[in-house]
């Protein structure tokens, strides 16, 4: 049964979909469309596992789909797989009124969301994300964007879909890998601000690495409902509130950067970079050790990856010296006073960031 959960943005607010067979609903996509032609943007590792299907449903309701296929992974999130989207849309003279549809992951619906940001001043788009981190994160909200060497992220645009459609039947086609990654963002929420939820993860986590459809269909739900009301509060990240959804992030991001573009997924870089973050948290006397061993321990059951490289603590700053978090030339931390209690500061001793640093890039 489908369930919807809405963003509210006033006149941009639009529904996220959630529940099994919904590629198979061309409706959903049609009805969003206001004109009968889209341009499907996917990649190598989604394209023929899915591509066909959604272009039938469409054509059933005469909706023209011109296909664009890039290479995939993270490593393609850069300005030249951006720009052969825009050499294949140009080249079939796709319109303003032509929707761009982001079928795949985390890196096809952030560049293509840009690409829509961008592409004659702005098109509309459609997210049909595929993998469990994409349900429950990054398809929702509007943040585009693609990789500079130099940092993750940090040429984009915010940008919102006209829908989201999320068919948790995709998730059985994913490695074992991309589907801890994804829970590294669904147990964020819990950390965050949601308990309760935190507590379900905890009783739950073993049914959701073994894909339990029930499971799954839950925690993408409560995921997509926490980070709705956080991105309807503070859509650009104006007010903190929304900042706080980058728990782990900014370590993590430093990870991704410092490894290279691809050698971790992203929320594998984010669960070691969460752990840093509640380490460090511990060593500034706010975090009870209880609650880093719970957390450690969750993450470690959901097959993540809980000891961070080990660049040092310049290297560190150097990396996260680039994050969009900085202000005024400080670079500013999400931390945790306890499960559920998250906020944002620049006010981290660089003798806590050490400690916690040096904790979590050992296996004691």
């Amino acid at each position: 049964m489908m369930q919807t959960v809405d963003v509210a943005l006033a006149d941009r607010s639009y529904p996220i979909y959630i529940g099994e067979q919904l590629l198979e609903r061309g409706d959903l996509i049609a009805d969003h469309l206001s004109q009968k032609r889209v341009a499907l943007i996917t990649d190598t590792t989604v394209a023929p596992i899915y591509l066909d299907a959604i272009s039938r449903a469409l054509a059933a309701l005469k909706v023209a789909v011109t296909p664009i296929v890039i290479p995939a992974g993270e490593s393609h999130k850069n300005w030249h797989a951006l720009n052969s989207v825009f050499d294949a849309l140009l080249r079939n003279r796709c319109e303003r009124k032509t929707a761009l549809i982001a079928l795949g992951g985390g890196v096809i619906g952030d560049l293509t969301g840009f690409a829509a940001a961008t592409y004659l001043r702005g098109v509309p788009f459609i997210q049909i994300p595929t993998t469990l981190l994409a349900q429950v994160d990054s398809s929702v909200g509007g943040k585009t964007a693609i990789n500079h060497p130099r940092g993750k992220n940090m040429i984009g645009a915010f940008y919102q879909p006209l829908a989201v459609i999320a068919d948790t039947g995709t998730l059985r086609t994913l490695p074992a890998r991309e589907v801890s990654a994804g829970l590294a963002e669904v147990i964020k929420y819990g950390l965050i601000g949601d308990v309760p939820f935190f507590d379900w993860l905890d009783n739950n986590i073993e049914a959701l690495v073994a894909r339990d459809a029930v499971a799954l269909a839950h925690a993408v739900k409560v995921s997509c409902e926490n980070k709705a009301r956080v991105v309807a509060a503070d859509e650009r990240e104006e007010l903190g509130q929304r900042a706080l959804l980058n728990l782990g992030h900014t370590f993590g991001h430093a990870i991704e950067t410092g490894l290279g573009y691809g050698t971790w997924l992203h929320g594998e870089a984010v669960a070691a970079g969460t752990v840093i973050a509640a380490r460090v948290s511990a060593a500034m006397g706010m975090l009870d050790s209880k609650d880093v061993s719970r957390i450690i321990a969750l993450f470690k059951r959901a097959g993540l990856p809980v000891t961070a490289p080990d660049f040092g603590l310049s290297r560190y700053l150097e990396l996260m010296g680039l994050d969009k978090k900085v202000e005024g030339g400080k670079i500013r931390f999400i931390l945790l006073r306890a499960i559920g209690d998250a906020f944002l500061t620049a006010d981290v001793p660089e003798k806590a960031l050490a400690k916690g640093l040096a904790a979590s890039v050992s296996d004691e």
